[in-house]
């Protein structure tokens, strides 16, 4: 069993979490990576507001509670502008706390795929991130700006 903890972007500390969750159930996005395991959410909580004023903690309370791995939540991409401390955080717990950090969550939504490309603002040192994120049926799939959204994801919580 693979544990992982989440963090988000405290611009998003009002977020239900449900794409994130979503990803984790069906597998997409960088939880693709774990096809082949169970996974268990330990953990979810947002970095404080930057200049990541809690990231020491939650990182440090998730390991306290078994998480293998944490994932930044997608929203440190897909914001604007892009969180401009992914890559000190990611150090920082990695070597520091002990424990792998992947970036992103859910896949990126076509309709921030769309809008970033049109004015061409995705910096260099963060498109090895987002490229990961921008599968064009998963991205589709995780547009809530899609009239079809919620219908849909109604069909898929049918069991």
């Amino acid at each position: 069993m693979k544990r992982i903890g989440i963090i988000i972007c405290d611009r998003y500390k009002t977020c239900d979490g449900g794409k994130c969750f979503r990803s984790v159930r069906e597998k997409e996005g960088t939880f693709k990576i774990y096809e082949n395991e169970d996974v268990e959410v330990v953990g979810y909580s947002t970095c404080g507001g930057c200049p990541g004023g809690n990231i020491e903690y939650v990182a440090a309370g998730m390991k306290k509670y078994g998480a293998d791995v944490i994932h930044f939540a997608t929203g440190f991409l897909a914001g604007y502008p892009p969180c401009p401390y992914i890559d000190i955080f990611k150090n920082y717990i990695e070597k520091d706390i002990g424990i792998q950090v992947v970036i992103g969550t859910h896949p990126m939504p076509t309709n921030y795929i769309e809008n970033h490309e049109k004015i061409q603002d995705i910096p260099d040192k963060y498109k090895q991130y987002w490229n990961n994120l921008a599968d064009a049926d998963e991205s589709t799939k995780y547009d809530s700006t899609r009239t079809d959204y919620i219908e849909e994801l109604d069909k898929e919580l049918r069991i």
